[in-house]
């Protein structure tokens, strides 16, 4: 099996550039990674010393991964912290603004052995981490031969993954780790069942990142102003899929002001979206305050999360899709969400718990989207689903502190 995942990648390394000829995606993909290896090695010539390495598939892990380093860094400033991305999608927005507490990023190579070698020989990490998932067998080898201890974070398996279905190639990448940190008891059994016991409960980093922003979030006084005290529903990340439900709710709805960020960045849809609807709406980037309007599109990255601020509802995109976005960011200021239903929600914990104890709202058509909001509408219904929210954020914070408790045995102070 070894051999075969080894031919796969080298085949994908030599037909990339010619697929990329015809894809936007992998021409972003693969442009990014041309003289990453040369860059790793330039960054730590400059740069000495004990470095702190993390590995993200996207944004979303990024966002996880955020407490952590932020802890580590102030445990030790003179430790450097490296992220490599395995997304454009992750890559792509956290280059163009600073990184506070990360001295270096790039593109994660493909997963050869020669590219494996040769990076981790370049980086030279102290101490690696992987956050959640994208496990990558020749790196994780190539580290383990090194004796550089790895570590596996918010780590949520499911008993469908092939870890757990059959012995061999797959299952071996899970023992490659020093230690997991699991979301879950359910990971923490399934752990177990194949024979690897150094793990530890630690639960879900993204409730310390979201709590930790909405205790600092960014401050936008035009927004606020433009809200008059008007309640206002931010739908967050939305697809295609979830504003066929959404236009119509806002057409036929006068009870809100209307904060849309589209997943994407394309402005295709977003003119569509506008065409269809019968509010005035405005853009962020050229907006006239002076113009009246009751729907506000953000058409730039990075602003999200602090947005649900202003939330009294909110809808999280792609649950219709390939996969539901953040849910737990307006959680985090106490504001009921509602999301498409997802096909399979073992993937999503997080919606599944958000529904069971009463702030999240599962919806799968318009019908389904009117009747919840019109039930929120109604002010005891909306006080216990702010509550039940509020109270399921305090007893998930902390997944940080206990991560450091146990990596001390590592890393002492650092």
């Amino acid at each position: 099996m070894n051999w075969m995942y080894n031919f796969s990648m080298k085949i994908a390394e030599l037909l990339m550039p010619l697929v990329a000829l015809f894809s936007s995606k992998i021409r972003v993909f693969w442009s990014g990674r041309k003289g990453v290896i040369d860059a790793v090695g330039d960054f730590r010539k400059r740069n000495p010393g004990a470095l702190i390495w993390f590995h993200v598939a996207s944004l979303g892990e990024y966002e996880q991964a955020k407490p952590l380093i932020k802890a580590l860094k102030e445990r030790n400033s003179t430790h450097k912290i490296a992220v490599s991305f395995f997304s454009p999608s992750g890559f792509e927005p956290a280059k163009n603004k600073p990184q506070k507490e990360v001295d270096f990023i790039c593109y994660l190579p493909l997963d050869t052995p020669r590219n494996a070698s040769d990076f981790v020989a370049n980086l030279k990490p102290s101490y690696v981490f992987f956050v959640k998932y994208d496990l990558w067998n020749n790196f994780l080898s190539e580290l383990k031969n090194k004796k550089i201890p790895i570590f596996l974070i918010s780590a949520a398996f499911r008993q469908d993954q092939l870890y757990f279905r059959q012995k061999g190639f797959f299952r071996n990448q899970i023992f490659f780790f020093d230690h997991i940190f699991t979301q879950n008891q359910e990971s923490q059994k399934l752990l177990d069942g194949i024979g690897f016991h150094t793990h530890t409960l630690a639960g879900d980093t993204r409730f310390d990142r979201v709590w930790e922003t909405a205790q600092s979030a960014q401050e936008f006084p035009e927004i606020y102003a433009w809200t008059g005290g008007k309640p206002t529903f931010v739908l967050g990340s939305v697809w295609q899929e979830d504003m066929e439900i959404l236009i119509p709710l806002i057409n036929q709805n006068n009870n809100y002001k209307w904060i849309i960020a589209p997943h994407s960045m394309d402005p295709k849809p977003m003119e569509m979206w506008q065409s269809k609807l019968k509010k005035p709406s405005v853009y962020y980037s050229n907006w006239d305050t002076n113009l009246p309007s009751d729907i506000l599109f953000i058409d730039n990255v990075g602003m999200l999360s602090s947005l649900y601020q202003f939330a009294r509802i909110a809808y999280v995109g792609g649950g219709f899709g390939k996969g539901l976005h953040n849910i737990l960011e307006p959680l985090g200021f106490g504001v009921p969400v509602l999301f498409g239903k997802v096909h399979n929600d073992r993937k999503f914990p997080e919606a599944k718990t958000s529904h069971e104890i009463g702030c999240g709202f599962k919806v799968k058509n318009f019908e389904e989207l009117i009747g919840i909001v019109e039930s929120l509408e109604d002010q005891g219904n909306y006080e216990l689903a702010v509550k039940a929210a509020q109270t399921w954020l305090a007893e998930n914070v902390g997944a940080t502190d206990r991560i450091l408790n146990v990596l001390t045995r590592w890393m002492g102070k650092a």
